[in-house]
């Protein structure tokens, strides 16, 4: 059983988010990286498809030198070995033209299952994953909760809408794009960032796999949020002021 796992180099949550001196990206001075959160869980649902059924995990990356250290953290948990596709300018590609890299990378390997994060922390189009899958004509799921394997293939639980929840079978190979929360993830042991020094970490370019850069929409602008304070009053008696209060809180606010 061969699992491939794509994963992102992103921003840290507790990173101070600066925008360049362009105007159009976040300044890279003094900015921390780990793996999209997703991503994580998605990579932490691979290593328990290994210890139950055997085989290997592979590490996918796409993205600049510096990612090299996000994919030793990934090997450090786990993981066999690793792609890293070197591009110093992820924006440049839309979604499509990124899935056609990483389908470029994952065809030589001929895996049975391929995990993606449902969606990237720091653009968060949620298109990736499924464009892979069309692309290597492969059946998928998305929003997955929960998986297990099957005689003929692998048995997933999809997250809907209001709580609701669908249970579908697919056969193998598949694609999966993982949903966080959905297992828990494990720490690096010392033994395992000692073991990830020695694992192997294939360079790819582009070039080398027949894709260029392409198709993203130019970004004009990026700036922070303003910031300000508003006041409403609502009017008449309690009854009417809280079901105002709840349209107000979920329309407006969309805190509900």
């Amino acid at each position: 059983m061969k699992v491939i796992v794509a994963i992102k180099q992103v921003p840290s949550r507790d990173s101070r988010l600066r925008v360049d001196g362009s105007g159009r990206w976040i300044d890279p001075t003094d900015l921390t990286a780990e793996i999209n959160e997703p991503d994580a869980y998605a990579l932490e649902e691979a290593l328990q498809w290994k210890e139950k059924h055997g085989g290997e995990v592979v590490v996918l990356c796409a993205g600049p030198a510096g990612a090299t250290q996000t994919i030793r953290d990934a090997l450090a948990k786990g993981a066999d070995r690793a792609l890293h596709i070197e591009e110093e300018n992820l924006t440049a590609y839309d979604s499509l033209r990124l899935a056609e890299l990483l389908a470029a990378a994952i065809r030589a390997e001929q895996p049975d299952l391929v995990l993606t994060g449902l969606q990237s922390d720091d653009l968060g189009y949620g298109q990736t994953g499924v464009i892979l899958a069309e692309l290597l004509g492969m059946p998928h799921g998305t929003i997955i909760m929960q998986t297990e394997k099957t005689a003929a293939g692998i048995r997933v639980k999809r997250e809907l809408e209001d709580g609701w929840f669908q249970f579908v079978e697919l056969p193998l190979p598949a694609l999966l794009t993982i949903q966080s929360g959905i297992n828990k993830l494990r720490y690096s042991t010392l033994m395992g960032i000692k073991k990830a020094k020695s694992k192997e970490i294939k360079a790819l370019t582009p070039a080398a796999l027949g894709v260029t850069p392409g198709g993203a929409a130019p970004l004009e602008k990026l700036y922070a949020p303003q910031r300000g304070k508003q006041s409403r009053l609502i009017e008449g008696d309690a009854r009417k002021q809280a079901a105002e209060l709840v349209e107000i809180l979920k329309h407006e606010v969309r805190a509900i």
